[in-house]
């Protein structure tokens, strides 16, 4: 039973499909200021070898060295430096707070060794929050920037170089990774050990609370479901609720931790007993993974009732939401006790750009997709942008276009694509040239 949108059918939908004209590329490998590694493609143009414009694209866990802004970008004479971030593909350890810094390397990279006067950070999806707490970091300055971590650890964001960007682009952005986890987790789940078990009070798919079961597969036969104000108001509480429960794990587990470090420290520790070291020891390595079930339980994703829009039934990854729910693929699914409150929680997180927005004045160019299937106008887009502090805002909406702007299943070229380039390209050209 294939469950998988096609939009993945035919491989990553972001990436880009061609190559620039009359390109170079060159392979990197990043140092972030704490020390860590991570990869990057930078492209140029052959015809603009110095140029004084320059793109960052990166994402949290997604790997963008062939996003689809590249080819335009290039041809237009502007230096694009894609990159990941220290964990691609794999959030389970992503702090934050610390892969920040991989964007700090990229614009340090882009300013000080390519001597690029003016930098842009592009946000597609979740590069959109990524991006949004950089920037909000590095107006802050040292000293005034995070101390620690949700989950107690200290930073290193006071003591680093973290260089603003110029001008910041938001592609299908959303709030951040644990907004979007606060409205997306099924709060059915009674016992995070036993998913299985549940309070069908909560459980959105089940039809005694309004929902319709499509019939078919691919869902193509869909009938939107119609949930009542107060579920919706029960549903939506008990949500944020189960993340603060699974906050209360994640802590617990770190002060286990905490504890075990104190007995270590302790002067009489090597008075114990050798087993006892030992524990102790191992209880101070341990770093447990938490596994979070059932993260496909949007309400959106089945009733347009909701927040109107053009969109299509289901999510970005799945046409029947009600059994991917049950399956690994999804957001989340598996984080450490302090990824999880640094990027999962959106009780816990700092990663939020309804709290950074106000704090970014650089121009700003905001682009929604009307039939984006996990960023809503009403929820999402409209209130983001109305949260951006820049006097130099733009926003753009293509009301046709899904989540990644590509085109249906089979289809080569991706119009879409190019209406969305041909929005950002003259903005950055009219603000700093090639």
């Amino acid at each position: 039973m294939n469950l998988v949108s096609k939009t993945y059918w035919a491989g990553t939908p972001f990436n880009m499909r061609r190559l620039p004209d009359d390109y170079a590329v060159e392979s990197l490998l990043l140092k972030a200021p704490d020390g860590r590694e991570h990869r990057g493609l930078l492209w140029t143009s052959r015809k603009n070898p110095e140029p004084k414009t320059g793109a960052v694209v990166m994402h949290p866990r997604g790997d963008f060295q062939h996003h689809y802004v590249i080819p335009r970008l290039v041809e237009a004479g502007i230096a694009v430096l894609a990159a990941t971030t220290r964990n691609p593909n794999n959030d389970t350890t992503t702090v934050h707070e610390e892969i920040v810094l991989d964007v700090a390397s990229c614009v340090s990279h882009l300013k000080n060794a390519r001597g690029v006067g003016n930098t842009v950070l592009i946000g597609n999806s979740g590069g959109g929050a990524l991006n949004g707490f950089y920037q909000s970091q590095a107006v802050a300055g040292k000293g005034g920037r995070l101390a620690t971590t949700p989950g107690g650890r200290p930073t290193r964001l006071n003591q680093v170089e973290m260089i603003a960007a110029d001008a910041m682009i938001y592609i299908a952005a959303h709030k951040g990774e644990g907004m979007i986890m606060n409205e997306i987790i099924d709060p059915s789940v009674v016992d995070e050990r036993n998913p299985h078990l549940t309070d069908s009070s909560l459980d959105m798919y089940d039809e005694a609370n309004g929902f319709r079961t499509p019939a078919e597969l691919d869902g193509s036969d869909a009938r939107w479901s119609d949930y009542d104000t107060s579920f919706v108001t029960r549903y939506r509480a008990a949500q944020l609720a189960r993340v603060a429960r699974i906050d209360a794990i994640a802590r617990s587990l770190i002060a286990e931790n905490e504890r075990a470090e104190q007995l270590h420290a302790d002067p009489d520790f090597q008075k114990l007993p050798t087993d006892r070291q030992r524990d102790i020891l191992r209880r101070e390595a341990f770093e447990p993974v938490m596994t979070i079930y059932r993260t496909m339980a949007n309400l959106h994703y089945v009733d347009r009732h909701l927040d109107p829009s053009p969109r299509d039934y289901g999510s970005i990854f799945s046409p029947r939401p009600d059994l991917m729910n049950w399956k690994f693929m999804g957001f989340g699914r598996y984080a450490t006790t302090h990824a999880w409150l640094s990027t999962w929680s959106g009780v816990s997180s700092h990663a939020n750009q309804m709290v950074d927005l106000p704090k970014i004045t650089a121009p700003t160019l905001f682009i929604n997709a009307g039939k984006d299937q996990e960023i809503y106008p009403e929820t999402d887009a409209k209130p983001m942008f109305a949260a951006v502090a820049a006097r130099d805002k733009t926003y753009v909406e293509f009301p046709d276009a899904q989540h990644y702007f590509n085109p249906p299943f089979g289809q080569k070229d991706a119009p879409d694509i190019e209406k969305v380039m041909d929005a950002v390209v003259p903005w950055i050209l009219d603000r700093f040239g090639a």
